[in-house]
């Protein structure tokens, strides 16, 4: 009796030890599967990072390219482009330059917006008037591209992500009240640069250009 006493101990010891060793070993598992779960968060947010800073270089590129061609491509030194006798002269707001092929109706932000909105100001309808009569009686019949420029200032209380898509919400109120003046939607294309092209003052980046091609 007394060695069936001793041999129940170590067995009852041993009998512990495996129970403690598996699940120390199944904490471990837990350990590793979570470092490995972090592991795989962390690379897919840097790709994420990476996927999203190559589609800004992208983006980045394209207006780079685009504004090239806006303004006629042109080289260090040649002529700046030429104030026309277009038909949009004495209208409020308005200026025009002929780059290229193209007619450049800038109209000002200012007479268009109050600040940080895209509803049309009801002081504004006479000017945009004007112009959708001057494209309809000279130009009838080219193709359009409505474009938005913005100040550089960052977009802080406004509903809008940045100043791109304040710029082509601007640029689509502008097209939308052109259509419903006669001109032909289908002509008319829209686009936004944003803060990319600023001009010599605040005031002045502000503005909405109303492009006829082939002139």
């Amino acid at each position: 009796m007394r060695r069936v006493g001793m041999l129940v101990v170590p067995v009852a010891c041993l009998a512990a030890l495996l129970g403690g060793c598996d699940s120390a070993q199944k904490d471990e598992v837990t350990l590793l599967k979570q470092e490995t779960d972090d592991l795989r968060k962390q690379l897919a947010d840097r790709n994420a990072a990476l996927e999203s800073l190559e589609r800004e270089r992208t983006a980045a590129m394209a207006r780079a390219d685009a504004a090239e061609k806006l303004h006629g491509g042109a080289a260090a030194g040649s002529a700046p482009p030429a104030v026309v006798e277009s038909g949009f002269e004495g209208i409020s707001g308005v200026s025009a330059t002929r780059v290229g092929n193209e007619v450049h109706v800038a109209i000002e932000g200012d007479v268009l917006f109050d600040s940080g909105r895209t509803s049309l100001k009801e002081t504004s309808r006479r000017s945009l008037d004007r112009v959708a009569a001057v494209i309809r009686e000279k130009y009838g019949g080219r193709e359009i591209r409505v474009i938005g420029f913005t100040d550089t200032d960052p977009i802080k209380r406004s509903g809008f992500k940045s100043n791109y898509h304040l710029g082509f919400d601007r640029a689509f109120s502008v097209r939308e009240y052109l259509v419903g003046k006669g001109l032909d939607g289908k002509r008319i294309s829209l686009s936004s640069y944003g803060p990319d092209m600023p001009l010599d003052s605040k005031a002045k980046s502000r503005r909405v250009e109303v492009v006829v091609i082939g002139t």
